[in-house]
């Protein structure tokens, strides 16, 4: 049997804690923020974990 390879574009989006959770980037954060609030922006900058309904999906492109 062949190895799975890892889907490179999830591998450099998401990180795997320590705990075997998926941490993401939140969305919204790149361009067109000066209509968006210093609080949402700030609130932005911060990472977050993948929802469990996406965790499987995502931690099989990760090929785990």
């Amino acid at each position: 049997m062949p190895k799975i390879r890892t889907n490179r574009g999830a591998h450099k989006r998401f990180r795997v804690t320590g705990s075997g959770k998926i941490k993401r980037k939140k969305a919204y954060a790149s361009h067109i923020l000066t209509s968006k609030s210093s609080k949402r922006k700030r609130k932005l900058r911060k990472s977050t974990i993948v929802s469990g309904a996406d965790a499987r999906r995502v931690k099989r492109m990760l090929g785990m």
